[in-house]
């Protein structure tokens, strides 16, 4: 079973149905760079696999890529070919339902650093992040492959 981030930056106003039609902002990771993209939900580049580290900490693992989301010491996401400890990512599941993603080991000024995306899809650095931020709100979706 995979499950696909869904950024809920500029298209919180869509149903599930549109998603569906594939209406939506997905995260997609490809090598070293995290960008958002419209793409169709037929396409598979944007599938991201979630697995379980330890209690409240993931991987996240690009379906075609078999690259790790990871954040650096200072906040930058790359793309990780072998799972490390930049790879791991504390999960919270916010009030909103939506859940945060915040590097397991890295901090800035004793601050938690997200994983977020601004209004281009570009990633945004960890240190510029906070866990109210919509910016960082992603929707995990189970895809039937």
């Amino acid at each position: 079973m995979d499950l696909q981030l869904i950024c809920d930056r500029r298209f919180s106003n869509l149903s599930v149905e549109e998603w569906n039609k594939g209406e939506n902002l997905k995260v997609t990771l490809l090598a070293f760079q995290v960008f958002a993209s419209a793409l169709p939900s037929s396409q598979q580049a944007g599938i991201l696999e979630i697995t379980s580290v330890e209690i409240g900490v993931v991987a996240v693992k690009a379906i075609n890529s078999n690259y790790y989301l990871a954040m650096n010491k200072k906040g930058k996401l790359y793309g990780s070919k072998e799972f490390n400890n930049d790879c791991k990512l504390k999960e919270r599941i916010e009030e909103n339902g939506y859940n945060t993603y915040a590097s397991f080991n890295w901090q800035h000024n004793g601050r938690q650093m997200y994983v977020a995306l601004n209004g281009k899809g570009a990633p945004r650095r960890g240190q510029k992040t906070r866990r109210k931020n919509t910016s960082a709100h992603f929707l995990p979706m189970v895809v039937h492959s």
